[in-house]
C-alpha cells in the first residue's frame, strides 16, 4: 500500500510537470516575466500579486468575454487565474480587482479601449508577423499642424528598407475605435509583416503613413460619443488627408505619386469614405472588418459615397477582409457591402480570416494579403 502511495505521488508529480511544460510564456509578457502563459490548446494562466485584494476577476475584449476562468489565491498574496481555451489571436484583457479595472503588471501595455491595456497572444502557428533576419525598414514619429482640428496631429511613418535609393508609393493606414497610431506598430507588427514580404519579393516596397483616426476641433470634441460624432470626425479626416496630410507627406518624403488607403473597423469606414470620395487619388482601398455608420435599410450608404466609385473612371482596387468568428453586426456590414458591389458589378476581393474575431490577427492577415495586391 505504501509503495502504491509513493508511485501515485510520483505519477502525479510527473503529470504536473508534463502539464506545466505545455504552457509557454506569451509573446506579450514583459522581458523576464514568466506569466501570462498559454498552452497548446489555447488555455491561459495568469499569476498576479494583489495581496490585499478580496476579489480578482479576469475581464477583457471580444476574445475574453466568452471564456470561463477559475481563480485561486495563495498564502503569499499571489492570485492565479486559469482559463478555458481562448481563440487564436490577440486579446485585450485586464483584472477587476475589488471593482477597479487593473492591468496585469506582467505584460506589455497596448493602447486599446481608450487607454493603455494588457494584451495576450494566443498563437496560431503562423510566423508571417515575426521578426526575421532580413533587411528592416523603420518607423519614425512625425507631426503636422492642422487647420481642421486647430492643433498638432501626430503620425507615424514606416520607411521601407530601400528608402534612400528611390521613390515609393504610399499607403495611408487607419486604426480602429479606442486605439491610436501605435496600434499598427505594436499590436499589428506592421514592420515585421512588410519587411518579410519585401524580402521575399511578394510585395512592392512602400511608405506607410499611420494617421490618427479622430479629427475634431475643440468645439466638436464636446459632442456626445455617438455615430454622428464619428461621421463628422471621419469627414474631417477626409479634409485633412486631401488638403494637409498628402501635401505634407509628398513634400517631405520620397514618394512617387501612387497612393492606397486602408483601415480596420472604424478605420475601414474612413478608408472607404475617403477612397470613394477621391477615387482619382487612390489606386486601392482596403476595408478590414468593414463598418458602415449612419446607414438605414433604404439608404445603407447614406454617409458613405459608394456610388461615386461606380461612376469613377479609375475604379480603385477594392479589398474587403473579415474574421470568420466576428460578431454578427460585422458580418452584416460585410454582407451589405459585398451584396451592393455584386449587384453593381464592381470588382473586389473578399478575404476571410479563418477562426479569428474582431482583433489584430484578423487585421495582420488582412494587411499581409492586401499589401501583396497593391502597387503592382
Amino acid at each position: 500500500m505504501q509503495n502504491f502511495t509513493i508511485l501515485s505521488a510520483v505519477f502525479a508529480l510527473c503529470s504536473s510537470l508534463v502539464f506545466s511544460q505545455n504552457f509557454k510564456t506569451s509573446l506579450t509578457a514583459k522581458d523576464g516575466k514568466e506569466f501570462p502563459k498559454v498552452d497548446t490548446e489555447g488555455r491561459a494562466e495568469f499569476k498576479v500579486y494583489f495581496p490585499d485584494a478580496k476579489s480578482v476577476v479576469l475581464e477583457g475584449g471580444d476574445g475574453i468575454q466568452n471564456v470561463t476562468s477559475t481563480t485561486t489565491k495563495d498564502q503569499d498574496g499571489f492570485w492565479k487565474v486559469s482559463t478555458s481555451p481562448l481563440e487564436i489571436g490577440f486579446h485585450y484583457y485586464w483584472f477587476n480587482v475589488d471593482g477597479r479595472r487593473t492591468n496585469d503588471p506582467n505584460t506589455k501595455l497596448y493602447f486599446g479601449y481608450g487607454q493603455p491595456t494588457s494584451g495576450i497572444e494566443i498563437p496560431s502557428g503562423e510566423d508571417f508577423f515575426f521578426e526575421r533576419n532580413v533587411k528592416h525598414g523603420k518607423i519614425i514619429n512625425d507631426s503636422l499642424n492642422s487647420e481642421v482640428t486647430r492643433g498638432k496631429r501626430n503620425i507615424k511613418v514606416y520607411l521601407p528598407p530601400s528608402y534612400v535609393t528611390k521613390r515609393f508609393p504610399v499607403l495611408y493606414l487607419y486604426h480602429g475605435t479606442g486605439e491610436d497610431i501605435t496600434g499598427w506598430e505594436k499590436q499589428g507588427y506592421l514592420s515585421n509583416i512588410l519587411d518579410n514580404l519585401f524580402a521575399e519579393k511578394k510585395a512592392k516596397e512602400m511608405i506607410v503613413v499611420m494617421d490618427y483616426g479622430v479629427a475634431l476641433n475643440p468645439e466638436e470634441e464636446k459632442m456626445p460619443e455617438d455615430y454622428p460624432r464619428t461621421v463628422l470626425s471621419s469627414q474631417n479626416i477626409d479634409k485633412i488627408i486631401i488638403n494637409e496630410l498628402i501635401p505634407y507627406i509628398e513634400k517631405k518624403y520620397k514618394t512617387n505619386g501612387n497612393r492606397a488607403i486602408a483601415g480596420l473597423s472604424r478605420g475601414s469606414y474612413q478608408a472607404m469614405l475617403i477612397g470613394a470620395h477621391h477615387p482619382q487619388l487612390f489606386s486601392a482601398i482596403g476595408a478590414f472588418s468593414p463598418v458602415i455608420y449612419e446607414g438605414t435599410a433604404l439608404q445603407p450608404f447614406k454617409e458613405l459615397p459608394m456610388d461615386n466609385l461606380l461612376r469613377s473612371k479609375q475604379k480603385p482596387f477594392l479589398f474587403i477582409g473579415i474574421g470568420t468568428k466576428e460578431d454578427q453586426r460585422f458580418m452584416d456590414y460585410n454582407n451589405i457591402l459585398t451584396r451592393y458591389l455584386d449587384q453593381n458589378k464592381y470588382p473586389y476581393v473578399q478575404y476571410q480570416s479563418v477562426g479569428t474575431y474582431h482583433e489584430w490577427l484578423t487585421w495582420r492577415r488582412c494587411l499581409y494579403q492586401f499589401s501583396q495586391k497593391i502597387f503592382q
